[in-house]
């Protein structure tokens, strides 16, 4: 077991999004020596060599770890049947000896577990949680129960220099685990700072007139996605605006839209421009391009955390007052 974590807020003389960013609390460092429990809570592995591979990263980072008991299942584009995803979660969730959840993979089924948590259950012995994409879901529970959660890499894919070192960053140094985007681009320039909240655009979506809807008050919201066509990209933005969820928000960083391809028989229309309608409408500053989402190389982004986006210098950086209560 390793040291508690911590809760932060704002830095001082900033009060914006405050009343929603003060008391989220920071699960353990995952540091050498760590209990990490490995689950499947969405889609299945293609096979036991990914399982292999992860475990061999996990170790690689010092970390022990506890593979959930349905972790190989398959039961049509799930990794097991809800009662058996759901229980190598709550699982790991109730175990006093895990520090922390890698999530093996993406896919679909994370938000079909929602209904079993509570955050009674998540405050309790808060762990930090690892992953993307269809995990935006969890991710959204964690930061409903006043947590702190990790959108990084999936365990089952290989992880890049560039990768693994935001990682160690975010869940071990607790340090600023983002930075400069040099190669994104300044949509809407300005410097703000928030609350890091987002994650998968069709999953954060979905989530709107639920219990588990992403809260954008006082925060900087960071979207990615993957296999979508522009169309439903802008069906998605125009659901979120028409729903008013981004009432509030401070900020727009958005990552990689990863096989999204523009035209369509009817015609054709570019994911920027998509993203420049979008700071328009919002009026608040926005980067595009980001290192997050479904690349090799990306960011490990401390949902919850508070971090400052100073668009023209296309940079992210997560606040040192933000972090420097995990030790």
């Amino acid at each position: 077991m390793v040291a508690d974590g911590g809760t932060f807020d704002l830095p001082e003389g900033d009060s914006r999004g405050a009343h929603h960013a003060s008391g989220l609390r920071m699960p353990r460092p995952l540091t050498v020596g760590a209990r990490v429990a490995m689950i499947s809570p969405s889609g299945p592995l293609q096979g036991p060599h990914e399982l292999e591979r992860a475990v061999a990263t996990a170790e690689s980072l010092g970390w022990e770890v506890q593979v959930g008991q349905h972790a190989l299942r398959r039961t049509g584009y799930f990794a097991g049947d809800d009662a058996q995803r759901g229980d190598d979660l709550l699982d790991a969730l109730h175990d006093d000896t895990i520090d922390g959840i890698w999530c093996l993979r993406g896919g679909y089924g994370a938000a079909r577990l929602l209904p079993r948590l509570s955050a009674e259950v998540l405050q309790r012995h808060p762990k930090a949680l690892i992953g993307y994409s269809d995990i935006t879901a969890l991710h959204a529970a964690w930061q409903h129960a006043g947590l702190v959660s990790y959108h990084g890499p999936t365990a089952r894919a290989p992880l890049s220099d560039f990768s693994r070192d935001s990682l160690v960053r975010a869940v071990q140094d607790g340090t600023d685990s983002c930075g400069e985007a040099p190669d994104a681009r300044v949509v809407r320039g300005g410097r703000v700072t928030g609350r890091l909240v987002g994650g998968n655009l069709a999953l954060v979506s979905s989530l709107v007139g639920t219990p588990w809807a992403v809260d954008c008050r006082g925060a900087i919201v960071v979207l990615e996605d993957v296999g979508e066509a522009t169309y439903r990209l802008d069906r998605m933005l125009t659901q979120l605006r028409l729903a008013g969820a981004f009432h509030g928000c401070v900020g727009v960083a958005f990552g990689q839209c990863t096989d999204c391809p523009d035209t369509t028989d009817d015609g054709t229309r570019t994911i920027e421009a998509l993203v420049t309608e979008l700071a328009e409408a919002l009026q608040v500053p926005t980067l595009q391009g980001i290192p997050v989402g479904h690349i090799s190389d990306q960011w490990t982004v401390p949902f919850g955390a508070i971090a400052t986006l100073d668009a023209d210098a296309r940079s992210l950086s997560v606040l040192p007052t933000a972090v420097s209560r995990f030790h």
